[in-house]
């Protein structure tokens, strides 16, 4: 208690730290990222200072910075990311006096963006302690991935016996989201590349390829449809297969296909109003421990290079590919990020 107390009091004395943060001053695309130095206050009495060791890189990520979502120019520079893992190295005020968090402490957390930088403050009350037995990049690569595959799962509530039909079933979402469903007893049918469907036999998923003739290939293994559908691609096969395969359009869950809501189907993005948005936080303790005892499978995650130094620097070279690599899709799971050390220690 005591060196946390000091701590917080000597970095307050010194000032501002520095911090790397990959940002764009622009809508467009992961192109646009370009590593900023800047300073990192002191963390407020709530909350405490991360040192980031990896952050989930989510399709989320790239359709920000698009501007998919809108165009606010007030927002700008726009520091994408959504979840980072790393240690916590000051707390604040109240922190330090409470207990519930201590400088070394391995961390998660969730966040509406800021997550691509090296250090960053953060509120208390939205962090999780990761588990020791899972590896920085699995904890930050699972918490928005966990919590969405959760909402999706839980708006459906599936019972034993039901067929649910996933579209992508071995992305990050929608493999996770087959786990859940399938504890539930729920018989899963999962749409995926070929190249995946050995994999997703392993989760017990009965795969079908996607592409002409989904609909058929469906019917071929369950002749009266399916009783819901939970579509993580948002392409007009997805929407449109699961439309008639289930017949109700408040059966069909999406986290993606949000331009074809005008049919019924229901949008599944986070927004407190919508079915069991209260399971996509509750449920990340949880998902953290499950993955931990090996209860579920982590979604692949693909690494970028990382340094070996102490202190981690990000590189536009390897958060811009790593983005990009959701921008044209085609890869399974979310891959984490790693703090990149340049040569000359910021790359530009």
């Amino acid at each position: 208690m005591g060196s946390a107390t000091s701590s917080t009091a000597h970095l307050a004395s010194q000032g501002a730290d520095r911090v790397r943060t990959a940002q764009a001053a622009r809508y467009g695309s992961p192109e646009d990222l370009r590593v900023v130095e800047g300073s990192l206050e002191a963390p407020a009495a709530n909350e405490v200072t991360i040192e980031t060791r990896a952050i989930g890189v989510n399709g989320f990520d790239a359709k920000m910075l698009s501007g998919v979502f809108g165009r606010d120019e007030s927002a700008l520079p726009l520091v994408p990311g959504l979840e980072l893992a790393g240690v916590i190295t000051a707390v604040g005020d109240q922190i330090a006096a409470d207990g519930s968090f201590t400088i070394g402490d391995e961390v998660v957390s969730a966040m509406s963006s800021g997550a691509y930088a090296t250090s960053v403050n953060r509120d208390a009350a939205g962090l999780l302690h990761k588990p020791s037995d899972l590896t920085f990049e699995q904890a930050a690569g699972l918490v928005v991935v966990g919590g969405t595959a959760a909402q999706l799962v839980a708006a459906a509530a599936p019972i034993e016996g039901q067929t649910i039909l996933i579209h992508g079933a071995s992305g990050a979402v929608g493999r996770l989201a087959a786990q859940l469903a399938i504890a539930d007893g729920a018989r899963i049918i999962g749409t995926a590349s070929p190249k995946h469907h050995e994999g997703l036999r392993e989760l017990g998923v009965e795969p079908v390829s996607y592409g002409e003739g989904l609909e058929q290939r469906v019917r071929d293994i369950s002749p009266d449809g399916v009783d819901a559908a939970l579509d993580t691609v948002g392409n007009n096969e997805a929407i449109d297969v699961s439309l008639a395969l289930v017949g109700d359009p408040r059966r069909v869950f999406t986290i993606a296909g949000f331009a074809r809501l005008d049919s019924g189907i229901v949008p599944i993005d986070g927004r407190p109003e919508q079915p069991a948005a209260e399971v996509r936080v509750a449920s990340r303790p949880g998902l953290l421990r499950s993955l931990a005892t090996g209860r579920s499978r982590s979604p692949s995650l693909r690494r970028s290079p990382s340094s070996r130094r102490q202190k981690p620097s990000l590189s536009w070279r390897v958060v811009g590919p790593a983005a990009r690599s959701f921008w044209w899709s085609g890869n399974r799971g979310s891959p984490a990020v790693r703090g990149h050390a340049s040569e000359d220690g910021l790359s530009r």
